[in-house]
């Protein structure tokens, strides 16, 4: 059953620890990052001739509106305005274009949807949206948020947003410290 087959009833009043929220919004916005620097150089090869900024508020504007936020940039909240129909083509085409991020876009939704409940704000329209859009795939397992948070940090050292992280060296055999 999907986070959207739910009733209030059904979901746990509190499936995080408040101190978990942050650490997951904190993904949430990891996620949002990969998807505006993909969308970003996509819309530069469709639209070559525009200037670089115009390139970065359309891809602003899109993840603002699949995430349902506000633009910290005000040009790009203008922009949004000014080009809603455009923004909206993009969201329709986002599917296709950023195939790849739909496992992530799907754990990130749904994770800020459910941080967003905890804090009392009713987010439910991302969601709802993303499904419309094709890009919410309900038959995918809601990841426990320590799996949602590890395959965010591998999504983000792929894409050049973090280093890599290093595997922890074996630990030291206690035989040979003692010089036997």
């Amino acid at each position: 059953m999907s986070i959207l087959q739910k009733s209030k009833d059904e979901v746990p009043e509190a499936p995080f620890d408040s101190k978990l929220i942050p650490v997951m919004r904190e993904a949430v916005l990891t996620v949002q990052m990969v998807l505006y620097r993909n969308l970003k150089k996509k819309v530069a090869d469709r639209y070559s001739d525009w200037p670089e900024e115009k390139h970065g508020r359309l891809a602003g504007a899109v993840v603002n509106n699949l995430y349902g936020t506000e633009a910290v940039d005000p040009a790009v909240g203008h922009f949004a305005r000014e080009n809603r129909e455009l923004v909206e083509d993009e969201l329709r085409c986002l599917a296709d274009h950023c195939s790849d991020l739909i496992p992530f876009l799907t754990d990130s939704l749904r994770m800020q949807t459910i941080c967003d409940n905890q804090e009392g704000i009713h987010s439910l329209g991302s969601l709802l949206m993303a499904r419309a859009l094709g890009i919410l795939r309900e038959d995918r397992e809601l990841p426990l948020p320590s799996t949602f948070m590890l395959s965010v940090r591998n999504l983000a050292a792929v894409h050049g947003i973090i280093e890599p992280q290093k595997a922890a060296p074996p630990p030291e055999d206690c035989n040979s410290s003692q010089g036997m």
